[in-house]
């Protein structure tokens, strides 16, 4: 089976119902382990991106936060959200079918904190000077939450069974 193209033909599809021209295959061992489009328009949630639907259902199947031994199928570069979940449950590649470049003539969604030109940069700066209003606001029982969390998986501060890390 041509995966790209299945996952061409979702977001063709998704446009044709009055949804976003987005889509994500997940494939394992050779098949389709799940699919979606971008259902944020049908929804109306914010977060209803296709690789986060996709994911939620792969990770569902298999029982399992992680989703290693997979190849996961974009139509289009991953925004930040998506990619960050992408980089959170660990598959062996991902491959996404254009670039931003490439569709920003036909497709733009920025939003008021939200552009896409810009918003890679906005994560390389300290929270102090990026665009969306944070504040911290110090509270002891918060780390408490993390300690309590510690003691209950027997003094281990990494969660079991997430796959290793390459970085040094």
């Amino acid at each position: 089976m041509d995966f790209a193209q299945r996952t061409i033909d979702i977001a063709r599809r998704n446009v044709t119902e009055g949804g976003r021209p987005f889509a994500t295959v997940i494939v394992k061992d050779g098949g389709i382990l799940a699919e979606s489009p971008n259902k944020v328009a049908q929804t109306n949630d914010p977060t209803a991106h296709a690789e986060i639907l996709a994911i939620r259902e792969a990770c569902t199947r298999l029982g399992t936060e992680h989703l290693t031994g997979c190849t996961i199928y974009v139509l289009a570069h991953p925004c930040p959200m998506c990619l960050g979940s992408l980089y959170y449950c660990s598959p062996d590649e991902v491959v996404f079918l254009t670039t931003r470049d490439a569709y920003e003539p036909h497709y733009v969604d920025d939003r008021k904190y939200f552009e896409l030109a810009t918003f890679y940069d906005e994560f390389a700066k300290d929270w102090t000077e990026r665009r969306l209003p944070m504040r911290h606001e110090h509270r002891a029982g918060a780390t408490d939450v993390y300690r309590f969390w510690q003691e209950r998986n027997g003094g281990e501060r990494r969660v079991p069974g997430v796959p290793g890390t390459t970085a040094s």
